[in-house]
């Protein structure tokens, strides 16, 4: 990506016609304007809200006035060539040895920082960019650092200065080090050095590519710019040192919490709050993601079925509300299936006949917003309409059929086992223990069932997204639970393997763990993560480095096609 390719949003705040915000506001666009020329990118869109006062009097007559400071909030965007190749703040735990290594194009200004907000100041200099050579130079460094394949984890400099932005990378990655400030820190401008929130940014790269990377930045104007931090290590501390001289030796683990206890404290009082201490709690203790499969991402078991060239129809069925259609489609659409978008009315009005597809998937998202429970509008509309209600009866009642029900789609078929074969053990899906709708990737593990999704899965310990508001299961009774147990697939597991009990690792609270079930004969098969979410190990916010161009969830839809013959 050039920087001409960037082009920006601007959302303009100001108190218009308060008195000197209009000058203000006249110098900020002129500022802007400058820098945009300067850097060679535009502002096409954005909006205004230059109403940001408000008047009233109070109850001995005066009026009262609040006006809002100026602000300008300004968002990049540009086209992703490969997102193959973006970067995140996760340290690599490569073998070889790494370094940190801060971009600086700040001069440690204070002003306006969180540091001095901590002592109840507000400072006199604000960070700046005085020379735009300089950040041009930054994009146009990182661009070529990309190109070298240099850099293994990025991060900007967070609000906080460059110890938070080390510590959110730590706290990612679950990693120690220590921050040596060395010889080229005075001690007085240590704090400053620290804390400042100036532009820049901390990098991961290999200690081999530390003249490549020093030489990449001289050459785009930053020789002077890059300061080597320090080498992260496994020792779980974080430690501060000038000379020798150490100023914070901490577990990482201790300062995570310390970090989340604002938002634990909102936790509590916005959600259940048993659910928010079992999260804070679990800071520094929990196994964290990982991989464990019983098959190959690259294997693909259905290749001899598509070199037949069938590709049997799947109806990929949505109801308003449903949002979930596209990432299915293309599953099965990779896996040699012919998806075909099918609304609801399509089926009822008869444009679309049910029995002309060698299955269905019912998808997820927020079919009749949930009002009527979770999934239960969509299979309503099915159950008290004597016509639908036959067509999906004879449905399922063929052998030679399949369906998958995901999330929304889980739910909603839940609430249709009665016209299932072999379904009377599953149970419906409530409200969230947590209280929340929870959006997240967590652990799942493969048990041993009959689904034909799952063929050749069981055993495999899978991260997956969740996203729903309404997935704990609840059974009618003792006896329904463990009529279920044997035909339960899958199931929330810590990162370590063991039955997530807990949340956020059980993200609803279902009992055992209990994330998806299917039918005696494996035809039917629900559950309420979405592996149509990682069917391409691109589409996660994490992937295991054995995985290849397939996400680990691409084996489902292959089963699904093998099925078939």
């Amino acid at each position: 990506v050039s920087l001409e390719q960037v082009r920006l949003s601007a959302n303009w705040m100001a108190a218009a016609g308060a008195p000197g915000e209009d000058a203000l506001l006249f110098d900020t666009v002129r500022a802007t304007r400058d820098l945009c020329i300067a850097l060679g990118v535009s502002i096409p869109v954005g909006k205004d809200s230059l109403s940001m006062r408000t008047r009233w009097q109070d109850d001995q007559g005066s009026v009262q006035q609040v006006t809002s400071p100026l602000s300008l909030v300004v968002t990049a965007f540009a086209r992703c060539a490969d997102i193959r190749t973006t970067w995140t703040p996760e340290l690599n735990s490569d073998a070889e040895p790494t370094e940190l290594w801060l971009i600086d194009l700040g001069r440690q200004r204070l002003g306006g920082s969180a540091l001095a907000q901590v002592y109840g100041q507000v400072g006199h200099q604000a960070p700046d960019l005085e020379d735009p050579a300089l950040l041009k130079g930054f994009f146009e460094s990182l661009q070529a650092l990309r190109q070298a394949d240099i850099i293994l984890s990025y991060h900007d400099r967070s609000d906080g200065g460059v110890v938070v932005t080390l510590l959110e990378m730590l706290f990612a990655s679950r990693r120690g080090m220590t921050l040596d400030l060395g010889a080229g820190v005075p001690s007085e401008q240590g704090w400053a050095f620290c804390f400042n929130e100036e532009l820049g940014a901390v990098v991961q790269v290999r200690q081999v590519h530390r003249a490549l990377f020093k030489e990449t930045l001289a050459r785009h104007g930053l020789g002077e710019a890059a300061y080597l931090l320090g080498v992260p290590d496994e020792g779980g501390r974080f430690r501060i040192q000038w000379r020798h001289q150490v100023w914070l030796d901490e577990a990482v683990s201790d300062l995570h919490r310390r970090w989340a206890e604002t938002s634990f404290r909102i936790q509590q009082l916005r959600d259940h709050p048993d659910c928010a201490a079992e999260a804070h709690a679990r800071i520094g203790q929990e196994a964290g993601l990982s991989s464990a499969l019983t098959y190959g991402t690259d294997q693909d078991i259905a290749l001899p079925y598509l070199l037949k060239g069938a590709r049997p129809r799947v109806a990929i069925l949505r109801e308003q509300g449903v949002n979930g259609q596209v990432e299915m489609a293309m599953a099965f659409d990779r896996a040699g299936f012919e998806a075909v978008d099918v609304p609801m009315n399509d089926l009822r009005s008869g444009r679309q006949d049910l029995q002309s597809f060698a299955g269905f998937a019912a998808c997820g998202g927020f079919s009749f917003g949930d009002v009527l429970g979770a999934g239960g509008g969509w299979a309503k509309s099915i159950l008290f309409d004597e016509a639908m209600r036959a067509r999906f009866e004879t449905f399922f009642q063929r052998s030679d059929t399949f369906a998958l029900g995901v999330c929304n789609g889980c739910q909603m078929m839940s609430v249709l086992s009665p016209l299932i074969p072999g379904a009377s053990h599953w149970p419906r899906f409530e409200r969230n223990r947590s209280e929340q709708f929870e959006a997240r990737l967590i652990m799942v593990e493969v048990l041993d069932t009959p689904s034909l999704f799952l063929k050749g899965m069981a055993g495999s310990r899978i991260p997956v997204p969740v996203a729903h508001g309404e997935g704990r299961a609840e059974f009618h009774g003792e006896a329904q639970r463990i009529a279920a147990r044997p035909w339960v697939t899958l199931r929330y597991v810590e990162g370590d393997g063991q039955l997530a009990k807990t949340y956020p690792a059980n993200p609803n609270g279902s009992p055992e763990g209990i994330a998806g079930l299917t039918t005696p004969d494996g035809r039917f098969t629900i559950c309420m993560p979405h592996p149509e979410r990682l069917v391409r190990s691109v589409q996660g916010s994490w992937k295991a480095l054995e995985w290849g161009q397939d996400g680990p969830w691409m084996r489902m839809f292959r089963n699904a096609r093998a099925f078939l013959g």
